[in-house]
């Protein structure tokens, strides 16, 4: 069939041309049949003029014929009566014609753009009838190759071409009568003249014998042409000129032809090209040639519904197809309780109709195999003289004719183009049939009433494209059928008066629409003709879309459709849903609506294709607006349809996308599909063994997936606390992660110098989407792989999955280029069993037997990998058994009925790494970054250890010590070494030092009574608290120069299957609460070079710590002179305040204060001075008590730079016995309390000096503050730590527990407060932020430190007698002694001057003066003492404060701004008596 552009003129004028018979002798047949065609079909490629023809009118006006086509068929009788449907043959055949025609696969799709939709086509969107199409045509034939174009829908250009030919022929029209006939009779005839005469007969009897009601002849001489067919291989070429010459004679020029064909001779070559024209022109002469088989069906079968006949041309149709057709009644109906199942009892056979076997043939065997391209010419030829000399001579006549007629019967004129409608009035009442009922569709005229002569002569005209004669006609007849209310008549009438309106050249009137509207009632209500109907409504549909009235054409279209014809309806719909997207302004939804409709009803006809399709491109507008009833809708027929017809892959796609996406369907419904896609996705399955397709369910988050690299945490056995380390049960916390980051990194450079290492990576033994993918993650052989996938059930009805376990690929170490010999990698993804045993030998996989899923429920599973070799593994995904589960499906043991449908699938785990943000390109394009935490690296065995704890506590008193012991165990088969630990809390626990450890019991339960510290017996006769025990020791002896410690196990290594256990002290916080205390315990390998350098096992813990005591401590100087001091200075005075602030929650009864401990590197306790006897201390809930004691200066054995570095501990034991502050755990304590304060300290103060060094302005006032402040830090340094020693009386269970706990206090300078407390940080307050900074600040010198640098004592009698008679002025000697307290030089100047104006401090020393010098400038080395002696002068006795003096001091660095008043030791009184004798 030519796919030809046509403008809708062309359509209208090929849908009505002339008919001409064909009635061929037996040779003359048998001629033809050698090119496997008869005669009509050889003549029908050539039936177009290729050149203008010319008539004229009965005004003698000449009117051109352009593009003239002719019709030729075969002559076929019939003595059944004409009806107002297609036969059941036709209705087949156009069945056939449509199905054969669909869109190829891979064909050049086109997308047409509305608003934010792009829908794509399976062929081109072109519409030959659009009017912006016209304007382009010219433009888009010279850029196409070809001349033809293909339609949007080719089966509709097809179904109405073919539709159009095969109208059965009617009384009421003339369009489809046969005008001519030619007699073919061959030259090798004996006589031909003889069989040009039969032939003549059988005409004449066919026509007026009355026999046949088939075929119609236009008028009753109808035009004989004879035609002489020669065979030119095989008849004599001279006989048969002769015969054409008689032929001549007898029947003159223009009545006679001499047709020469046949004349190849030989075969053609293969690579010969032998044009065939006629294959795209065969089927239109089976449809007109299906009138002979009407008589092989009843009577009754022209009323047999169209899907039954449909039916019958399905080769598979059969029950099966009804119940599809059943299933199907309503497009937008979906029946659960049928649909359940129902894809079992549909075939997936094609549902292809059968094609004829003449077609087949036809398709095997080329035609006109026998005829050259002269022979094409010569046939052309024949045409163009049988039209030009023959037909539109004999038209040209008949017209006349007719109009002679028509004007001598009514005489008035010669011309029909004035005449009215009395012309052709006032003849006979149109006779009644006897045979129809008096209505007026069966109102019948005879052939002479002038009425039929008027359509006849139209219909003439028309075929001639003399149009505005025809109008004229028609118009005329149209209102003599209205007035006889014959209304059959009056819509053809109509009909072809709208159609030759609109073809007349220049549109002298506008196209009446309307006549077109009131012909299609008339034909589909009034006389009940669908097929005269459909015709109308084609023609209609065309010339409104070709004017641009899609809305008005795409009505009329939808008014077409009924239920009589299911074809014919879905054509129609499709039609007016392309009519709905080629308006000005798109209605998508109105195109889809009514492709979903038209799908339904291609469906109904056995259109399976053409349904699928539909649905198909309705589907781009409805998917992914939020339409999800429709989706499913849509995408459960595309499924069934797809399965229907062979092609269940795409099947599965479809209902893949119902279970996938969000559904609002029922829970019956959703479990109808998944059991329809679980059918079909076992046969897909079936098909391929070996490889599995990707299942839609359950869904899996990829994303979400974890990892877990080694042994599960073992549970604690008996007493034994495991270590907690990292569980798939935890959450993952991005800060944890970082604090356990850094502790890592701390014991890195610990074991490598105190440098990290360049290529540290830290251990990854959990990863998540959070972590760092970006490298391979490191497993080790012997140890599993837990994958953790997360499932989640998107619908509302339950699944059931089975024998669920991961997928891998894995590439043996050594190996990746020689694997099986053929350099695959080794996987488990085929389902063969041979190579099972192999794969164990590799990697185990575990399987999960049952896996169940609620609706709607979210649910983990862990699947295990454990590999047995070195190399590369890749997890690719999830492989399991797909069921749908209910209440009935599984039964209590768990096993699954045998008639529950089972499928095996996968899934793949897909993860997409983050995006990348690095780069400029990454920036503007969309770029993630590989995640390759499921392609771990399996590398050689390494050492494993397991950590458990014993006796270890969750509760503990601030500052309380306690004694547990842990356990180190090796359970891998590789020695390990290097065992440390790192903390966030290092102050919290302490393994002791080998030098200060004391002996310990190797069992936790014989050391349950005994005291946690190394105490004395205190010797016989001893003074309690009198002097001091002092203990020089190194810090380094403790190990605590860093936050890592060091595990100390016997010979460093701990060999396979070895244990250790270690005592562990641990000493409450200072603060109260809930403490959470991580531990970061790091090991090493014994065998160097493995990828996995170390190891580190992780532990948690909560600490409760309750309150217990309060110290507070504080220190001044002594005012003791020094020769009543025990050093030169006179000490100093440490006054510490003790209170019980525990408010009895954990049962303590009292707290006993049994030991203050002293340790520093210049300071000492030396002895308690407390005023009263008793020198044990109880403190009760809310009781406090006063310490007091003196502090010296330690005395090194030797001034060394090494006995700097030492601690001098002093004790002063306030029981009966002394405990050892300087051995473990007491001294491990205050080394790490001391330690992790001056870190805080350090960070405190680089991170003030970097935010104060921002401000250049203020550098140079800094510097001087710094200056001073270590000046007067030096002067009033004190740096002596008190350590407070207690136990306290627990009742627990009617049983009394000892408690012991110590408590640290560091005095940093005289003056200062400090507490045991740990201060809470207070949350800082917001500050403006400024923009300009202001103006720096004056320097404050710290003055309340500098009053402080240098002590004075004045030695004087507190008594003296002077006899004031005999000389009224007293002198008394004073000495000024001053002590530099500071080890730096300091200058002093004593003032002697009174400045005073108080009125009490003149009533004082009103009367005494000092004499000689009054002012005094020394300079004082440091710690030195020295001493001015002084004169006081009395004039009078009496009581007097020689206090006076005012003493000056600065560091001798510094300059006079620095220059501070120094405090006054007190009030010195002295008595002046007077000697009266």
């Amino acid at each position: 069939m030519a796919q030809c552009v046509q403008s809708v003129q062309e359509f209208v004028q090929d849908s009505f041309v002339p008919m001409v018979a064909v009635l061929c002798s037996d040779e003359a047949e048998r001629m033809t049949r050698k090119n496997n065609l008869n005669f009509a079909e050889l003549l029908r490629p050539f039936c177009r003029l290729t050149s203008e023809g010319h008539i004229r009118d009965p005004n003698n006006q000449l009117q051109m014929v352009k593009n003239l086509r002719i019709c030729v068929n075969n002559i076929v009788t019939s003595t059944s009566t004409a009806s107002a449907t297609l036969s059941p043959a036709q209705r087949l055949r156009l069945n056939e014609v449509v199905l054969s025609c669909h869109p190829q696969e891979g064909t050049v799709s086109t997308t047409i753009t509305a608003g934010d939709y792009d829908l794509s086509f399976n062929d081109h969107s072109l519409k030959a009838s659009a009017p912006w199409y016209s304007a382009w045509r010219d433009t888009l034939e010279e850029v196409c190759t070809s001349k033809h174009f293909t339609a949007t829908t080719p089966w509709f250009e097809a179904y109405r071409e073919n539709f159009l030919q095969s109208m059965p022929a009617s009384d009421h029209e003339f369009l489809n009568h046969y005008l001519a006939c030619l007699l073919v009779v061959s030259s090798s005839e004996a006589v031909p003249v003889e069989q040009f005469l039969k032939l003549s007969q059988e005409q004449h009897r066919i026509q007026h014998s009355g026999e046949y009601t088939k075929p119609k002849w236009f008028i009753p001489n109808t035009l004989k042409y004879y035609v002489l067919l020669h065979d030119v291989s095989e008849g004599d070429g001279q006989r048969a000129d002769t015969v054409y010459e008689d032929m001549k004679q007898r029947y003159g020029p223009q009545g006679c032809y001499l047709l020469k064909i046949n004349s190849r001779t030989l075969p053609a070559e293969q690579n010969e090209q032998i044009p065939d024209p006629w294959s795209q022109y065969l089927h239109k002469n089976d449809l007109q040639t299906q009138d002979q088989l009407d008589d092989a069906f009843p009577a009754a079968s022209s009323t047999t519904d169209e899907n039954d006949v449909s039916a019958t041309e399905d080769h598979n149709s059969s029950e099966t197809g009804g119940e599809a057709n059943r299933l199907e009644d309503h497009p937008l109906q979906l029946d659960s309780a049928s649909s359940s199942g129902s894809l079992q009892a549909l075939s997936t056979t094609h549902t292809e109709a059968k094609k004829p076997a003449r077609e087949t043939e036809s398709a095997s065997v080329g035609h006109g195999a026998c005829l050259t391209l002269n022979d094409h010419d010569h046939i052309r030829q024949f045409i163009q003289e049988f039209t030009s000399r023959g037909l539109l001579p004999h038209i040209e006549k008949n017209i006349r004719q007719l109009n002679d007629q028509l004007v001598s019967r009514k005489g008035l004129s010669r011309s029909l183009f004035t005449a009215t409608k009395k012309w052709f009035g006032g003849g006979k009442a149109p006779e009644k049939s006897i045979s129809e009922p008096k209505s007026t569709s069966g109102l019948l005229y005879p052939p002479e009433a002038p009425e039929l002569q008027i359509r006849k002569m139209a219909d003439l005209c028309f075929l001639v494209q003399h149009y505005e004669l025809a109008y004229s006609c028609y118009h005329t007849a149209k209102k003599d059928f209205l007035s006889d209310q014959a209304m059959l008549y009056a819509a053809g009438a109509l009909e072809m008066a709208a159609v030759s309106a609109f073809l007349q050249v220049g549109a002298p009137r506008p196209y009446p629409a309307h006549y077109m509207d009131t012909a299609i009632q008339t034909y589909r209500d009034v006389c009940r003709n669908m097929v005269l109907a459909e015709r109308c409504a084609l023609l209609s549909a065309e010339i409104l879309k070709s004017q641009g009235k899609y809305s008005e054409a795409a009505t009329l279209l939808i008014k077409m459709t009924s239920e009589d014809s299911d074809l014919r309806s879905a054509l129609l719909l499709e039609q007016a849903a392309h009519c709905f997207i080629n308006m000005r302004t798109r209605m998508l939804r109105k195109f889809a609506f009514h492709m979903i409709l038209a799908g339904h009803r291609f469906s109904k006809s056995g259109q399976k294709r053409h349904a699928l399709r539909c649905y198909c491109q309705a589907m781009q507008v409805y998917k992914g607006r939020s339409w999800s009833l429709a989706e499913d809708h849509i995408n459960f027929t595309i499924g069934r349809q797809s399965f229907t017809l062979g092609q269940p892959e795409k099947a599965v796609a479809a209902f893949k996308q119902i279970l996938t996406n969000d559904s609002r369907q029922t829970a019956t419904q959703q479990g109808a599909f998944l059991r329809e896609y679980l059918y079909v996705y076992k046969s897909v399955i079936s098909r391929n063994e070996v490889i599995l397709p990707q299942l839609p369910l359950p869904c899996i988050q990829s994303s979400a997936t974890r990892v877990y690299f080694g042994h599960e945490r073992r549970l604690a056995e008996g007493e034994k606390q495991a270590a907690t380390h990292v569980s798939l049960d935890q959450e993952y916390d991005p800060d944890l992660a970082a604090m356990w980051y850094k502790l890592e990194e701390q014991l890195a450079a610990a074991a490598n110098r105190g440098v990290v290492p360049v290529n540290f990576q830290p251990s990854q033994c959990y990863l998540n989407s959070q972590t760092d993918n970006l490298h391979n993650p490191l497993a080790v052989v012997e140890e599993p792989i837990i994958v953790e996938v997360m499932f989640r059930n998107p619908l509302k009805v339950p699944l059931s999955l089975s024998c669920l376990s991961l997928i891998w690929r894995f590439a043996c170490d050594g190996e990746k280029t020689t694997q099986d010999s053929s350099g695959v990698l080794i996987t488990n993804e085929d389902t063969s069993a041979q190579e099972t045993s192999h794969r164990d030998d590799l990697v185990t996989t575990e399987t999960i037997p049952d896996f169940n899923l609620g609706p709607e429920e979210t649910k983990m599973a862990r699947l295990r990998l454990l590999p047995h070799r070195t190399g590369q593994l890749n997890i690719v995904g999830v492989v399991y058994d797909l069921a749908a589960a209910s209440s009935g499906d599984i039964v209590a043991d768990g096993q699954q009925k045998s008639d529950v449908m089972v499928v095996r699938g996968r899934q793949d785990l897909k993860i997409r790494g983050l995006r990348l943000n690095q780069t400029k390109e990454d920036k503007m394009f969309v770029r993630y970054g590989p995640d390759r935490r499921l392609d771990p690296i399996i590398t050689p065995p390494m050492a494993l250890m397991e950590v458990f704890f014993l006796q270890f506590p969750t509760a503990l008193l601030c500052g309380e010590i306690r004694k547990a012991y842990v356990e180190f165990c090796n359970v891998s088969s590789v020695s390990l070494c290097g065992l440390r630990v790192a903390s966030t809390h290092p102050d919290f626990f302490t393994f002791g030092s080998q030098a200060t450890t004391p002996l310990t019991p190797l069992s936790p339960t014989s050391a349950e009574n005994c005291s946690a510290y190394k105490t004395l017996a205190t010797p016989p006769g001893s003074t309690l608290g009198s002097v001091a025990s002092e203990t020089l020791v190194s810090a380094e002896d403790f190990s605590l120069l860093s936050n890592v410690v060091d595990i100390p196990i016997n010979g460093g290594t701990l060999h396979p299957g070895e244990s250790t256990q270690l005592p562990l002290w641990l000493r409450g916080p200072d603060q109260e609460g809930v403490h959470e205390i991580n531990f970061l315990f790091y090991y090493e390998s014994a065998e160097k070079g493995t990828k996995i350098s170390h190891r580190v096992l992780r532990h948690t813990v909560f600490i409760c710590a309750s309150r217990s005591l309060s110290v507070q401590a504080s220190a001044c100087c002594s005012s003791v002179p020094p020769q009543h001091s025990p050093d030169e200075n006179g000490g100093t005075l440490v006054f510490i305040d003790v209170e019980n602030i525990n408010t009895s929650e954990a049962g303590v009864r009292e707290f006993h204060i049994i030991q203050v401990s002293s340790s520093s590197q210049r300071w000492r306790l030396h002895k308690c001075i407390n005023p009263a006897k008793e020198k044990d201390c109880k403190l009760s809930s809310r009781e406090r008590a006063k310490l007091c004691f003196r502090a010296t200066p330690c005395k090194h054995p030797q001034a060394t730079s090494d006995a700097v570095k030492l601690f001098t501990f002093a004790d002063l034991n306030l029981g009966n016995e002394r405990i050892v502050s300087s051995a473990t755990p007491c001294g491990d304590f205050f080394f790490r309390c001391r330690w992790t304060s001056e870190s805080r300290q350090a960070d405190t103060s680089s991170a003030r000096t970097s935010s104060d060094t921002k401000n250049s302005s203020l550098v140079a006032v800094e510097d001087k503050k710094c200056d001073v402040a270590h000046m007067v830090k030096k002067c009033n340094e004190l740096d002596l730590s008190i350590i407070v020693i207690w136990k306290a009386y627990v009742v627990e269970d009617n049983k009394q527990l000892i408690l012991e706990g110590q408590l640290h206090v560091a005095l940093q300078a005289v003056g200062k407060e400090a507490t045991s407390l740990t201060p809470k940080e207070e949350a800082q307050e917001m500050v403006l932020f400024k923009f300009k900074s202001d103006l720096p600040p004056p320097a404050v010198l710290p003055s309340a430190e500098l009053s402080r640098l240098v002590k004075t004592n004045m030695h004087y009698p507190e008594t003296y007698t002077h006899a004031f008679t005999h000389n009224s002025i007293c002198v008394v000697p004073v000495s000024l002694v001053l002590s530099n307290c500071c080890w730096t030089q300091v200058d002093v100047v004593v003032d002697l001057r009174h400045k005073s104006i108080s009125s009490e401090a003149w009533e004082v020393h009103s009367a005494f003066t000092w004499v000689g010098q009054s002012r005094y400038k020394v300079q004082l080395k440091p710690r030195q003492v020295m001493c001015l002696t002084l004169r006081a002068c009395f004039v009078q006795p009496g009581v007097y404060n020689l206090n006076t003096p005012r003493v000056f001091a600065k560091p001798a660095e510094q300059g006079t701004a620095c220059e501070t008043s120094q405090q006054n030791a007190g009030p010195a009184l002295i008595i002046v008596n007077n000697n009266n004798a």
